[in-house]
């Protein structure tokens, strides 16, 4: 191995980490310096199999050669151009491979730069197509308790996890939220969709009977509220929304920049519920996480509202510096070819009963109380220690990768979600490895 792999910074101090406990990590840091297929590189040279896709985000492996290859390709013919009033080809090349991946209808997409910027994409553009459309006074927001939409003022405030939220005022004004699904008491260690809940659907009616339905411009959630704790809709839920949404008028936004590009062995969430949203956000596996990009896909209704008046004029003002950055777009264009060469969506819906079966069977293990899994995704819920949330499952974090395997960990719940190139025996090393976490962690 070279030296260079065995290189690690002498001081840590400059970089504010995101989500991170940082004092607890810079006093024993856990640096990866390399990675292929589904393992990282420490280091100091260990393999550590990889059972959550990095961030949710590496569908396709890691360091895959097509990708690799389209992005320097890239850099070295056409690094950068404008993003406003110029093109380039591959931006255009890469929507129209989008728009023919997505449900019918959702045939227009905006480019970003994260989940978090398609969210606050999504909402802009729900509220500017009611104006378009003359309907002003339709400016609310309902997004979800425990949802997670990136952060942003607009995702934080349409989402629901608390310790996002607290610290950063009022936010934006106008918004409301739905109840979470998550039911222990009736829905604990159901496979797949639960049976119960889909009747909670039904409190965007009584939101609708606070605040007016005229009032209300759209509601956003996840297929999968996946950063939460893999909280999965119960059996109807998505479709009942669907329905109160068309009744009153109101757009629905999936927030898919977990679930898309093949998490649910489907394109999107949207194909596997077989529910149609108005507007769909993406991210993560749109470049297999290797450079950042989000795509918004948008109905032809909404695209048509904007496209009137004189032609010269700009139709919506919104976008970034980054919009189709050409380099991004080599990369989504190389990483859906991945997908289509090695049917990696096919493959998930294979393996998903095989995944169901090895994470169900942590049922008797120490501390575990419930467990939660749909397509390549899935939850293993904790009983806390008392007084001291969170503790247990950050101890398993740190023992598993001691062990070589990466999970991931939000409140009291390990969430995996590995990339779709895993074979068998890498699903029943990540298994073993979390039983035998749990036996040694307090």
């Amino acid at each position: 191995m070279s030296n260079r792999l065995n290189v690690t910074p002498n001081d840590l101090r400059a970089f504010w980490m995101p989500f991170t406990a940082n004092r607890q990590f810079k006093k024993n840091p856990r640096m990866f310096v390399g990675a292929k297929d589904m393992h990282y590189t420490t280091a100091d040279g260990r393999q550590v199999l990889d059972g959550t896709a990095g961030l949710w985000c590496v569908n396709a492996g890691h360091c895959r050669p097509r990708i690799t290859e389209a992005i320097a390709k890239q850099a070295g013919e056409l690094d950068y151009a404008p993003a406003f009033q110029m093109g380039h080809p591959k931006a255009f090349e890469l929507a129209n491979r989008l728009a023919d991946l997505s449900p019918d209808g959702l045939d227009h997409v905006m480019f970003t730069n994260s989940g978090s910027e398609s969210v606050d994409t999504a909402l802009k553009t729900a509220l500017a197509y009611h104006r378009a459309k003359g309907d002003g006074a339709r400016f609310r927001l309902i997004g979800r308790e425990r949802g997670y939409h990136g952060v942003n003022f607009g995702g934080i405030s349409v989402g629901g996890i608390v310790p996002n939220r607290k610290m950063f005022g009022t936010l934006l004004t106008g918004v409301d939220h739905l109840p979470h699904t998550h039911l222990p008491g009736e829905n604990a260690f159901s496979r797949g969709e639960p049976k119960h809940g889909s009747n909670l659907a039904d409190e965007l009616e009584r939101i609708c009977g606070l605040h007016d339905p005229s009032t209300i411009a759209a509601v956003i959630v996840e297929p999968v509220a996946g950063s939460t704790g893999v909280l999965i809709p119960p059996k109807g839920y998505l479709q009942r929304l669907r329905e109160i949404c068309d009744k009153h008028g109101i757009l629905l936004i999936f927030d898919e920049v977990i679930t898309g590009y093949g998490r649910m062995g489907a394109p999107f969430g949207a194909d596997y519920f077989g529910v149609k949203p108005d507007m769909m956000t993406t991210a993560k596996g749109l470049t297999n996480g290797v450079i950042p990009m989000g795509a918004v896909f948008v109905t032809d209704e909404i695209h048509d509202a904007f496209m009137q008046g004189p032609e010269h004029m700009i139709e919506f003002f919104h976008g970034y510096t980054y919009s189709g950055n050409p380099i991004s777009s080599a990369a989504g264009l190389a990483t859906l070819e991945t997908y289509r060469e090695e049917g990696l969506f096919d493959r998930a819906a294979e393996l998903a009963p095989y995944w169901e079966d090895a994470l169900h069977s942590l049922k008797d293990a120490r501390y575990v109380i419930d467990i939660r899994n749909i397509g390549l995704i899935g939850a293993i819920e904790l009983e806390p220690i008392a007084g001291q949330p969170t503790k247990r499952a950050f101890s398993a974090f740190v023992r598993a990768y001691e062990k070589g395997c990466l999970i991931r960990t939000t409140g009291d719940i390990i969430a995996l979600s590995p990339p779709l190139i895993i074979e068998k025996q890498h699903i029943d090393q990540i298994v073993s490895t979390i039983r035998e976490t749990l036996e040694e962690v307090d």
